[in-house]
């Protein structure tokens, strides 16, 4: 039977101070015991020699200094993992909110985790089909990766993240594939708007989701991601599937560090964030990955809302440090009705050459991503110098790259969020667009790849 404590000593906002402990630890899990019986949980922040620290998960109404009693159960917080976890929908604290019957589990494990060898990772190689032609097509998403999307407050990454869990797969192998979506800090309309999302698809059978809503207090939000990654390393390298792993929004996650961080009166870092948040999002970030010997992989996408648009705030910024590039969601081509808007020239896949090319999608994958790539680039400065200039100034070759920009935006980019395009599909839409040049431009194409995909394939009687 744990011991319990008669010694709080205060109470102050979600934190409590308990004195005369013995052998507690950090981050151990504890209970609150109230005079009419009932209980809430909390988890120890800090430990002075007797006295402990903890933090509250629950409101601190009705904590009594003289009555209320607080045993620890010697435990760091868990989950209880098993296979029926797939269609189910968890709370930020792993406890189940659809109704449905409490999941048995198979084994509990600390949220967590255990860091991966650097030795024992493998290299991320095979090409997933998010079936998103900007995605796809020019910044490749690799088994095993971590790829987060930059977006903005007002832009629709919820729709992205729900349309990317919905048709996400591996091609070419039989084994299992399934989706963790953990999202923090949502607004109920939200919640609902990714369970409905997901039921109405059929992906919820494949899926597992942890909703923190708004309401909910900050260190659940804390707990959220993590509860979703032990899910994942679960059913990643216990039960050999491949897992896609979304989290949204790490700027909520973040900012919930930040208030734990002032309640703890720690000196703040760069715009008040605490100084060790690079460490914390890198122990979640680096979760994911592959291992030697296992089946199973971890892929990640993190989705935050950068603060005023900013790319230099520390979450994107240290973000962008972790991870394996960024896909970068644009105010300007929301503004044009392009959706998904996202700003292919700043993003990038670092690892996209790795799951691209013959026998992974096909052999002329790399040199129409570049020529796609070098094209939308020089349109989007002849409509640049169309604005400052003129029509009349632009050279006839520079007005055919406008009108190609024109064209990759609205057929290319934009193909809303019910259209599931397979790589194939991707990669003919993008020989399309070329044709709208001559030849002569295409130079970073070879002869051969010109000869079999550039003329327009002959139409069958």
């Amino acid at each position: 039977m744990a011991k319990e404590y008669r010694t709080i000593q205060e109470v102050t906002g979600p934190l409590m101070l308990v004195k005369g402990v013995e052998n507690v630890t950090y981050n151990e899990l504890g209970e609150i015991e109230l005079k009419d019986g009932e209980t809430r949980r909390c988890k120890v922040l800090e430990i002075d020699g007797p006295n402990a620290l903890v933090q509250l998960f629950e409101s601190s109404t009705g904590i009594s200094l003289e009555s209320s009693k607080v045993r620890f159960l010697g435990r760091s917080m868990e989950l209880g993992v098993s296979p029926d976890m797939l269609g189910r929908v968890f709370d930020g604290l792993g406890r189940t909110i659809d109704g449905g019957p409490d999941i048995l589990p198979e084994k509990r494990l600390d949220i967590n985790g255990l860091p991966m060898n650097p030795a024992a990772r493998e290299y991320p190689s095979e090409f997933i089909q998010t079936g998103i032609s900007a995605i796809d097509g020019l910044n490749t998403l690799v088994r095993g990766q971590k790829l987060p999307i930059f977006s903005a407050s007002g832009l629709p990454h919820a729709q992205l993240a729900a349309q990317i869990a919905r048709q996400a797969k591996v091609r070419g192998t039989s084994d299992p594939f399934a989706v963790v979506f953990a999202a923090m800090g949502i607004t109920f309309e939200e919640a609902n708007f990714f369970q409905e999302s997901f039921r109405e698809t059929g992906a919820i059978d494949r899926s597992v989701l942890f909703l923190n809503l708004a309401n909910d207090p900050a260190v659940e939000r804390i707990s959220t991601p993590r509860m979703a990654l032990t899910a994942a390393e679960y059913l990643a390298f216990e039960k050999g599937m491949h897992v896609l792993v979304i989290l949204t929004d790490i700027t909520n996650y973040a900012d919930s560090l930040r208030e734990v961080s002032a309640a703890r009166k720690e000196v703040p870092g760069r715009r008040g964030y605490p100084g060790y948040m690079y460490t914390d999002l890198a122990t979640m970030y680096e979760r994911a990955g592959r291992q030697k010997g296992k089946n199973g992989s971890i892929t990640l996408i993190p989705i935050l809302s950068m603060p005023e648009d900013d790319k230099t705030h520390p979450i994107p910024d240290l973000t962008g440090y972790i991870t394996e590039g960024q896909i970068i969601l644009s105010r300007e081509l929301y503004r044009k009705g392009i959706m998904p808007p996202v700003d292919v020239l700043p993003s990038l896949s670092r690892l996209k050459d790795k799951g691209i090319g013959k026998g992974r999608t096909r052999e002329d994958h790399a040199a129409t991503m570049n020529q796609l790539f070098a094209a939308y680039a020089r349109g989007k400065e002849a409509k640049e110098l169309m604005v400052i200039l003129g029509e009349a100034a632009l050279t006839e070759t520079d007005l055919i790259y406008a009108k190609f920009s024109d064209a990759f935006e609205q057929r290319y980019v934009s193909q809303g969020y019910r259209t599931d395009r397979n790589i194939e599909e991707t990669l003919e839409l993008g020989w399309e667009l070329l044709r709208i040049l001559p030849r002569s431009e295409l130079k970073r194409i070879s002869d051969a790849l010109l000869d079999k995909y550039y003329a327009p394939q002959d139409k069958e009687d």
